[in-house]
């Protein structure tokens, strides 16, 4: 396992809250920052960022599928995230690319764990098979009201897919889950007040991504050293 991490080159940043959180609006802010200061970036969204990923995304999102289990949602994001591990993230994270994405697995602990109350060890077990090594250095999330959340929403134009039209009661229990996970992940997550203004969220972000990006590279550095 450290053999694994030794190699890893590139750091990956998520991004992560409930809908209408402003998530994608500082993902894609954090992604043109560093684009223009240099680095190599790349944008990924999930559910997404291949082809099958995409076409399973269509599936998870359409308002037709009121059906759909719990379990089958899980299973479904889960393999999209399999074939995003696979094809996009396990070959760039062997590169100096800085990667960020739009939700990674912690939107599964907490939309399909904590919102729709399947056991956490189970959604663990399938994070860890999928996932392997693939671990953000940083996830970010912004922490919103439902009230806030709502409000957001309702100024956005156009139809509301099938994980948007959920419960007040769904999206409560989101919340609680992403402030527990920030509670025990301390060193990984970075929780911000998402209710602040955007202009000084990228602030706050680029200024952290900035340390976490020299953090890697003196370890590389010092590892090479080593070697």
């Amino acid at each position: 396992m450290k053999k694994e991490h030794k190699k890893r080159k590139a750091v990956f940043f998520s991004f992560e809250g409930i809908d209408g959180s402003g998530k994608s609006m500082q993902a894609e802010a954090l992604y043109q920052q560093l684009k223009n200061t240099g680095y190599t970036t790349t944008l990924l969204r999930e559910p997404g960022g291949t082809l099958i990923s995409e076409k399973i995304r269509n599936i998870l999102l359409d308002k037709n599928h009121r059906a759909m289990a719990p379990l089958t949602e899980l299973l479904l994001y889960e393999a999209a995230r399999a074939q995003l591990v696979s094809e996009k993230l396990d070959p760039l994270l062997q590169t100096t690319t800085i990667i960020i994405a739009d939700r990674f697995f912690d939107s599964t602990t907490t939309y399909q764990g904590y919102g729709r109350s399947l056991p956490l060890e189970d959604i663990e077990t399938l994070n860890t098979l999928v996932c392997k090594h693939t671990i953000p250095d940083r996830t970010y999330i912004l922490d919103i009201s439902w009230k806030e959340s709502l409000k957001r929403r309702n100024q956005i134009s156009g139809p509301r897919d099938r994980m948007e039209t959920q419960s007040k009661n769904f999206f409560e229990n989101i919340k609680k889950g992403f402030t527990k996970l920030a509670q025990q992940k301390p060193k990984r997550i970075l929780m911000l007040n998402g209710e602040q203004s955007p202009e000084k969220l990228k602030k706050i972000i680029l200024q952290d991504a900035l340390q976490v990006i020299k953090k890697k590279q003196k370890t590389l550095k010092q590892g090479t050293h080593h070697e």
